[in-house]
């Protein structure tokens, strides 16, 4: 099951399995709240790095602050963000996400609805923009790490024989085991993203 970036080093469930708590799945109106490239990268922004303000959040995203305030509004009418009063002085108005996270299931992808459809297409490929983007900044950083982190990093591709169910049982195996490092806080310890992928593709003759 695809997911939303989220603030955890996981990704959550697999198709038809439990969903993780704390995370939210998709229904076709929330879906169509979320899907904006803005309001995706908002979300994330906010998920990952904590509140923030509009005016912050613009900063670091390269928008207005009328853009950003607009959209996380809506953000806020659909339920995935709120005020965060705690970190307000003042008149600032701080943001926080409401969920670790956002499930996708494969139907919104086959509604009948074509704007369900329409909205879908836009949340994966921007998912899959945000995945893309993440590597580039870590392959254009690396250097600036320690040798133990570049050491320690992975890209990698694999292709296997498989059924969909079988591929369904690998997914949940693999999800299971990333969550189990799920909450894990040591000494030394960074904030690690970790995207899974996983398709069938037609074998050229």
């Amino acid at each position: 099951m695809p997911q939303q970036p989220d603030s955890a080093p996981g990704s959550g469930s697999a198709p038809d399995s439990e969903p993780t708590p704390g995370y939210r799945t998709l229904d076709a109106r929330s879906l169509r709240g979320l899907a904006h490239p803005l309001r995706i990268q908002l979300l994330a922004s906010l998920r990952h790095d904590g509140p923030a303000t509009a005016s912050q959040l613009a900063e670091r995203l390269g928008e207005s602050s009328g853009a950003t305030s607009y959209h996380l509004r809506q953000l806020a009418s659909h339920g995935f963000v709120e005020d965060a009063p705690e970190r307000g002085k003042g008149r600032e108005r701080w943001w926080k996400a409401v969920q670790d996270g956002t499930s996708f299931s494969p139907e919104l992808h086959n509604n009948p609805d074509p704007a369900v459809r329409g909205a879908a297409d836009l949340f994966l490929h921007e998912v899959a923009n945000i995945h893309t983007q993440e590597l580039g900044t870590w392959l254009g950083t690396a250097r600036e790490w320690p040798e133990e982190w570049a050491g320690s990093s992975d890209l990698s591709d694999f292709t296997l024989q498989l059924t969909p169910a079988q591929l369904r049982e690998l997914n949940d195996k693999v999800h299971e085991l990333i969550e189990s490092y799920h909450g894990l806080s040591d000494e030394g310890s960074a904030q690690v993203r970790l995207h899974t992928h996983s398709f069938p593709r037609r074998a050229t003759d």
